[in-house]
């Protein structure tokens, strides 16, 4: 009986300490519980809290944003004077020092006193979008005579007022129905390509007057086919047939990355009625003296060319290149002075936007007396003269944004005269653009 009791009294004793550590524990998981429930009120203050500030911050930026279109709209030029928004101005200045050296015929070998000279040019340029289809342009220049080949203006005659002539008044009609087509006509930027921009036929500064197409055609992803052609007023003559000038021209073109491509092509120039008139330079007031052969001041031959040019770029190390070629024939000249050729390259690029970048280049040509039109070809070739050789090199540098000097050096021999006379030549440029 004793051990019954005392066997009970041991269970009793055991669920009572269960129970009081069941208590124990429950009251610990109650305070776990509210601090969670405390943690969690707490995070979702936060979350709200930021949810408010994003909410303000996105109402700033939406009366931000109204208010600069609000600003904008303000801005705007009012119906009367939209046309302006269609207009494009541009243009540029340049300063050159100007020394040549010639040998002195008198004494082979020695160089007479060099001629030096400051020469600017002042160019601006207007050009407005008529329509989808339609531009127009015209572009005033500096120059010291009606050379078309030189807007160059000599600082000289007591500080006389210096001239403005007209260089260009075009159209330019791009059709939507002919992808690829320009129509340009009036007094117009040469419209035919030059390889490595070379001046053997055509100066840089020379814009013709007609009327000319161009068109370009994808043959696939790589490959391109370019047409340029036209129809040119060289000289119009109340007592004879007009000066005209006929060009067609067709070259290929792959590219093969950036900046590699390679280039072909060919050009026909067809004068018509130049054969016995008298020297271009005649209706420019000027006295220089062209190259080509004459007879009594009048064109001995016509002149019908074929042009051959090609060009290649990649890269040399870093640098990118081009090699580029050109080949000249007067397939109709009467005499053997009936060739002329041109090779040179380039190295690196000069960007407008690049300060300290930079490019050299190098073109050696030779030209007969009658392989092309004197007078129209690089005018600071011993001033566009025919029968003559040497070589060129330039170094351009840009100095800063839109500014940029250029130095060109010329080693030339001018072959008209029996004597072979040979020429230096340094160029010293600085140009603004804007």
């Amino acid at each position: 009986m004793q051990q019954r009791v005392l066997v009970a009294a041991l269970t009793f004793l055991a669920i009572g300490q269960t129970s009081a550590v069941n208590a124990d524990e429950i009251g610990e998981l109650r305070e776990l519980i509210q601090e969670q429930a405390e943690q969690l009120g707490q995070l979702q203050k936060r979350l709200d809290e930021l949810e408010a500030k994003q909410k303000q911050q996105d109402r700033q930026v939406e009366e931000k944003v109204a208010e600069a279109v609000k600003d904008q709209q303000a801005a705007a030029l009012p119906d009367s004077l939209k046309w302006a928004e269609r207009i494009k101005i541009s243009g540029d200045l340049r300063y050159r020092q100007d020394h040549t050296d010639r040998e002195d015929a008198s004494r082979p070998g020695r160089w007479e006193n060099g001629v030096y000279r400051h020469r600017p040019r002042a160019r601006l340029m207007f050009e407005a979008i008529v329509n989808d289809q339609w531009d127009v342009g015209f572009r005033i220049a500096s120059g010291s005579d009606q050379s078309p080949i030189s807007t160059n203006q000599d600082l000289e005659d007591a500080f006389s007022k210096k001239d403005i002539w007209l260089d260009l008044a075009f159209f330019n009609w791009h059709p939507e129905s002919v992808e690829g087509l320009s129509v340009v006509g009036g007094k117009i930027k040469n419209p035919f390509y030059k390889a490595g921009n070379n001046q053997l036929v055509w100066d840089g500064d020379l814009n013709p007057e007609g009327i000319a197409a161009k068109y370009s055609k994808p043959l696939n992803d790589t490959d391109r086919l370019f047409f340029n052609g036209g129809g040119l007023w060289v000289d119009e003559d109340d007592t004879a047939a007009d000066i005209s000038l006929w060009v067609a021209q067709t070259y290929w073109k792959r590219t093969i990355g950036n900046p590699d491509h390679v280039l072909a092509g060919a050009t026909y120039y067809d004068y018509g009625n130049i054969e016995s008139r008298a020297d271009l330079r005649s209706t420019w007031g000027g006295s220089n003296f062209f190259g080509n052969t004459t007879s009594g001041g009048l064109y001995k031959d016509d002149y019908n060319i074929v042009e051959v040019f090609a060009e290649y770029g990649f890269k040399c190390g870093a640098l990118p290149t081009t090699l580029f070629a050109n080949w000249v024939r007067n397939i109709v000249a009467t005499t053997s002075e009936d060739t002329g050729w041109l090779i040179g390259t380039k190295f690196n690029k000069a960007k407008d936007d690049d300060p300290g970048s930079w490019e050299f280049g190098y073109d050696y040509r030779q030209t007969d007396a009658d392989a092309i039109v004197g007078g129209f070809n690089e005018s600071d070739f011993l001033g566009a003269v025919t029968n003559s050789r040497g070589h060129r090199f330039l170094l351009k540098y840009q100095l800063a944004k839109n500014l940029y000097w250029l130095m060109t050096y010329y080693l030339l021999e001018d072959t008209s005269t029996t004597s072979d006379l040979d020429y230096r030549k340094l160029l010293a440029d600085v140009v603004w653009k804007f």
